[in-house]
């Protein structure tokens, strides 16, 4: 079979570790695995909010681009890209939708509304969409006008640790996420701020996306007086981040939104019992058995979620033994690949 030639066209490092950038990266090297011509067209950093020079090179690129190429477009570009650029690209588009611009925390009524109908008049110009959850797909169609027929969901798929967890003690709380008030880690650091009496550590893995959020927990972590509690990891190497599952007993993401939470996937295949908040795709991607799932900014449920975990080794060992059992049963990234496979030689000549 031929498969269709594609460009993949993503701002910034595609090595950056976060979940959308990981997503991307091996969906792109697995879908040159089946079998497609996949360039990777590397645009600039600024995006969603691009500086003039970066938005004159993304439409530049995208526009030169061969009309018999399928055109990938990450979603940090997709939703901010001016449309009559969009407009002018000649090869089909599809939209890789990991969640809408306008739903990140902290924004502006102003740019909440100008990213919201960027989006939405960009994403008429896609044949197709790709979605990593049910979550996102339903936003797209009941909040920006995309026929259901377009979307297609591509669940993030897993890599199996092959190993078993070897808990450290004091237990390890694992947080992964960058340092963003989207992620929610003041909250959790103001439920640390009352379990001292327990024993526990912390690490919160990720990189700084919000230098002035990340001097926030800095200074959380100083006034709560958690230094020898918790740890501010930033970005970790990929090893480093495979021992701190390995080594954890829960994990914790006080989230404030998700698309879908790749997080939630690797915690489940270490067998981590999770606690995180009830919002977006989680509750979707967090079975049940598997997690304690609360209210958004929840400080105190967040608190006594943990401490139960922490407290009664049954109910701990049950949601561990779930939790592993749910992420056997996750797909693989060759499976994501071919789900995005079939939307590429689905699209018009």
């Amino acid at each position: 079979m031929t498969h269709r030639a594609a460009a993949f066209a993503i701002p910034g490092d595609i090595n950056t570790l976060t979940g959308g950038y990981i997503y991307e990266r091996l969906l792109l090297e697995n879908l040159r695995a089946l079998g497609h011509d996949v360039a990777h067209i590397p645009l600039g950093d600024t995006f969603p909010h691009p500086s003039a020079s970066d938005m004159d090179h993304a439409i530049t690129a995208l526009t030169a681009l061969d009309p018999n190429r399928a055109l990938i477009l990450d979603g940090l570009v997709y939703g901010s890209i001016a449309t009559d650029g969009l407009a002018q690209v000649k090869c089909p588009i599809v939209a890789m939708i990991h969640h809408p611009l306008a739903k990140e925390t902290g924004l502006s009524a102003a740019e909440q509304d100008h990213l919201f109908r960027t989006e939405r008049d960009n994403l008429a110009l896609a044949e197709a969409v790709l979605v990593p959850s049910p979550h996102t797909a339903q936003i797209l169609v009941t909040e920006y006008g995309v026929p259901a027929d377009r979307i297609c969901i591509a669940q993030p798929g897993t890599d199996q640790p092959g190993e078993t967890r070897i808990p450290s003690d004091p237990p390890l709380i694992l947080t992964v996420g960058i340092q963003h008030p989207r992620k929610g880690h003041d909250v959790l650091l103001r439920a640390f701020a009352e379990m001292k009496s327990l024993r526990w550590r912390s690490v919160i893995a990720g990189s700084c996306h919000d230098p002035a959020y990340a001097q926030q927990l800095e200074d959380m972590i100083r006034d709560f007086d958690l230094t020898d509690r918790v740890t501010l990891a930033g970005n970790v190497p990929r090893d480093t981040l495979h021992q701190l599952y390995q080594h954890a007993s829960i994990f914790a993401l006080a989230t404030r939104y998700e698309g879908y939470g790749m997080v939630f996937n690797e915690a489940l295949t270490w067998g981590l019992p999770i606690v995180t908040c009830l919002t977006g795709a989680v509750p979707e991607t967090v079975p049940k058995g598997a997690g304690i799932l609360v209210e958004v900014d929840a400080s105190k449920d967040i608190r006594l979620s943990l401490e139960r975990l922490l407290t009664e080794p049954d109910e701990h060992a049950a949601m561990a033994a779930a939790s592993l059992n749910a992420g056997r049963g996750l797909p693989s990234w060759k499976d994501t690949a071919m789900v995005a496979s079939g939307v590429l030689n689905g699209l018009s000549v």
